[in-house]
């Protein structure tokens, strides 16, 4: 318990600490957070971090504070700006309690107040001692008599290590989220990404990793940032004439959407913070840690492996036929699907992507008999069955919209951004929200339905209601309406998906049991996404498809092998048109999802390991935590141009153990050439043994692969 008196504030586990100094009267600081400092006082941090007069400047040095806030004089960009009709800006938060909240012994709460303004602040860290990730947050109360304007709230305001030169970012676009950009950090000035996607979006993650010039996978100093929202948001570094790098991470707000009347409150998204010391394999280890350990907190529930799932829409689009289906049905569950997805086009006068939406019911005209005989076919070949939703939005030509036109978000006299033939509703409006529940509930009920693919297929530019802007507001309502889903049917399970990875993020991997990562299911974009996702996602929460072996999105053709080998790290699922696929290559996806099935509980639970950069290739490792065995996957994405490839060093295990290693995909035999110890090693019977240390400090030369073919090795210890 934080005792009230004392001027320091220690939040440590093993890995990581925050030291805060939050002296009653004073602004509170934080004066370090990383490596934990051992017996080093905190008096000790003060004294050795002086802070000299600016020649030309302020006689007394303007100390960081938790917010920055303009009041403080802060000569950087602030991380928090209110007014009150242009009064009461200049904010001087100053600490008047801290506590030990009573749901989280590892945690603090210190409180601040400015009774010029007229604002008190709550500012919450919590420490994941499982994980070794920091999480922050920060509540506002308008204590004043006249409404409070917040133009800018950051979560807290963080300085990066001093070591740090380069930032990792993330962006893209549909159909191919998580690409990766490394930024140098300027020597002076800023770096700042925004969001008005009303969702994640698939150009604007919020999520960074900093670095170092040292900093890989595997060695180096590395710190990771993410903010747990589904909406709209701003990050910035900004690296300071003073030498500091100042990060700040917040919700973006629309002009005058986040307004607080008298003792109303603003609450921040949860900052989520960690830093590492070996490299980025730890860092990512830290966030899956916490997404298993603190975020995804309805996952512990269900207490089942997650169901490798056929999902309709690449077969049939909007062509339902129930005989169709059931045929579609009997294959995925030959080749070992557990789950039956039933994607867009069941209901109302959905016969394309223009009319229905909004309409939830079982369309009379494909459905005569509504989905029972689909659903009852489904069960009887022991699948589960799921249904696709896309709740937030309605098409002008639906009897919802042309009964209540006015439930969808918008601006009088702005004309609506068209997208998709679709419209926004306002979730925001009770009815409409009461309306949605009602519908989604009914139908869970009615055909038990054990899955819901949650889409939203279309950016929000105009979140009006009422005139105001209600972006924040609708963000909630979704959570609201996800969360009371979930209250009401225990073992539901919910998949956020928005066009792909348009809504991945920790906020609604709160409500959420899986983030579908990319509308694209070409295996080597795939390769790329998945790779980008890993540094911030577990595995077991990534939807990863088999597709057809022609993409409608790239034109691609790729091999079952290369298809099925990329898709089984990850949520596993298909994706495909059974009718299209030859004999052989179902054969071969049957191998495949046997072979997931046998290793599900590795992938699921073991530590992933990415592995150096290798030209022309991506690999990386899930290894057990108790390094006993262990699975790496080697894709070769273009034609080598070398003899031989780079050497394949392995990383995670332990040097002292002994591993036998079976290559154990392909399941028909590597397509290489000679000239590599797997190439003549019985790697298909007892395969090779070889110590971890050799395998890690010398590596081993993979056999020369085809553009586009994955390998998977087994190792097991001896």
């Amino acid at each position: 318990m934080a005792d009230p008196t004392d001027r320091f504030i220690r939040l440590t586990t093993d890995k990581v600490e925050l030291i805060l100094e939050a002296e009653i009267g004073g602004r509170p600081r934080i004066l370090h957070w990383g490596a934990p400092l051992g017996d080093v006082a905190p008096e000790t941090l003060v004294r050795l971090s002086p802070r000299q007069p600016v020649w030309g400047g302020p006689d007394v040095p303007v100390e960081a504070s938790l917010m920055n806030a303009v009041g403080t004089g802060w000569p950087g960009p602030p991380g928090l700006i209110v007014h009150r009709d242009g009064k009461d800006w200049a904010v001087d938060l100053r600490v008047v309690s801290v506590a030990t909240p009573p749901w989280h012994s590892n945690a603090i709460v210190v409180e601040c107040k400015d009774e010029v303004s007229g604002i008190h602040s709550a500012h919450e860290f919590r420490l994941d001692s499982l994980a070794q990730v920091l999480e922050a947050k920060t509540k506002l109360t308008n204590t004043g008599e006249s409404p409070l304007l917040i133009e800018w709230c950051t979560t807290a305001c963080l300085n990066l290590p001093n070591e740090i030169d380069r930032l990792r970012v993330f962006s893209g676009k549909w159909a191919m989220e998580m690409q990766v950009e490394e930024l140098p950090l300027p020597l002076v000035g800023s770096i700042v990404r925004e969001n008005r996607a009303g969702r994640t979006s698939h150009d604007t993650f919020p999520g960074l990793l900093a670095l170092t010039a040292k900093t890989g996978e595997t060695q180096g100093d590395a710190v990771g940032f993410h903010l747990g929202w589904s909406g709209n948001h701003r990050w910035r570094v900004d690296s300071l004439p003073n030498g500091d790098a100042v990060l700040q991470m917040g919700e973006l707000f629309f002009p005058g959407e986040m307004s607080l009347g008298p003792n109303e409150v603003y609450e921040t998204p949860s900052l989520h913070f960690a830093p590492s010391s070996q490299g980025l394999n730890e860092l990512s280890r830290r966030f899956h840690w916490h997404v298993i350990d603190c975020v995804n907190v309805y996952r512990p529930r269900l207490g089942k492996p997650r169901p490798i799932h056929f999902n309709t829409w690449e077969a049939t689009y909007f062509d339902h036929d129930i005989e169709t289906l059931k045929a579609l049905a009997n294959t995925a569950a030959d080749v070992g699907a557990e789950r039956f997805v039933l994607d867009d086009g069941w209901f109302g006068g959905r016969r394309n992507d223009r009319a229905g939406l909004g309409d939830w019911y079982v369309s009379k005209d494909v459905y005569p008999d509504g989905l029972h005989p689909l659903v009852d076919h489904v069960r009887s070949l022991g699948m589960e069955f799921g249904l696709w939703f896309e709740p937030e939005m309605v098409n002008p030509d639906s009897d919802l919209y042309r009964a209540h036109p006015d439930w969808v978000l918008g601006v009088d006299g702005v004309d609506p951004v068209p997208m998709r033939g679709q419209l926004p509703l306002d979730l925001t409006k009770p009815d409409v929200s009461d309306y949605l529940f009602e519908r989604m509930d009914a139908l869970i009920r009615e055909y038990d339905i054990d899955y819901i693919k949650w889409d939203m297929n279309r950016d929000i530019q105009h979140p009006g209601s009422d005139g105001q802007a209600v972006a924040h507001d609708q963000v909630h309502a979704v959570y609201e309406l996800m969360s009371r889903l979930l209250g009401q049917h225990l073992e539901l399970e919910i998949e956020s998906c928005a066009s792909g990875g348009g809504r991945m993020d920790f906020g609604v991997l709160r409500y959420a049991d899986r983030l579908w990562l990319s509308d694209s299911n070409d295996a080597h974009d795939r390769q790329i996404i998945q790779r980008g996702a890993s540094y911030f996602f577990p595995p077991e929460v990534l939807g990863s498809h088999v597709g057809p072996e022609t993409c409608h999105i790239t034109g691609r053709r790729l091999s079952m092998a290369f298809r099925a080998g990329t898709a089984m790290f990850g949520h596993m699922g298909l994706e495909v048109d059974f009718t299209t696929e030859t004999p052989e290559d179902l054969e071969t996806l049957k191998a495949a999802i046997a072979l997931h099935k046998r290793h599900r509980a590795l992938i699921h639970s073991g530590d992933l390991r990415r592995l150096e950069p290798m030209d022309h290739h991506i690999a990386f490792g899930i290894v057990s935590r108790a390094k006993d065995e262990a699975l790496f996957s080697l894709a070769c994405m273009e034609t080598v141009r070398h003899t031989h490839p780079q050497t394949l060093r392995l990383t995670g295990l332990s040097e002292d153990k002994t591993y036998r290693i079976k290559c154990i995909w392909p399941s028909d035999g590597l397509t290489a050439t000679a000239g590599s110890i797997l190439d003549t090693a019985d790697l298909y019977g007892e395969g090779i043994v070889v110590s971890g240390r050799a395998l890690m400090s010398f590596g081993l030369k993979p056999p020369l692969m085809r553009p586009d073919s994955v390998m998977v090795l087994y190792l097991k210890a001896d």
